[in-house]
């Protein structure tokens, strides 16, 4: 009985363990989305007179080309 609950302290503790590192992998991605897209307002407050619409059309497809380019299809996009 005792190597059983030393079994699911562990259990436990490596679970407590996975989820922290999730949590961290998610905050990190977080992060780095919202400065990619400060830095994006920024470029357009300062070079495109606050226009969004060039710098979207011209990010929709640099971000076309970036999944397509690969593997020359686009199914990543049926995962979201």
């Amino acid at each position: 009985m005792k190597k059983k609950q030393m079994i699911l302290k562990k259990g436990s503790h490596m679970s407590v363990r996975h989820f922290a590192k999730d949590i961290a992998i998610v905050i990190g991605l977080v992060l780095v989305w919202r400065g990619v897209w400060y830095l994006l307002d920024s470029f357009d407050y300062f070079y495109l007179n606050s226009n969004h619409f060039y710098s979207g059309i011209v990010g929709l497809v640099i971000g076309l080309l970036i999944l397509y380019i690969p593997d020359h299809d686009l199914k990543e996009i049926e995962k979201l």
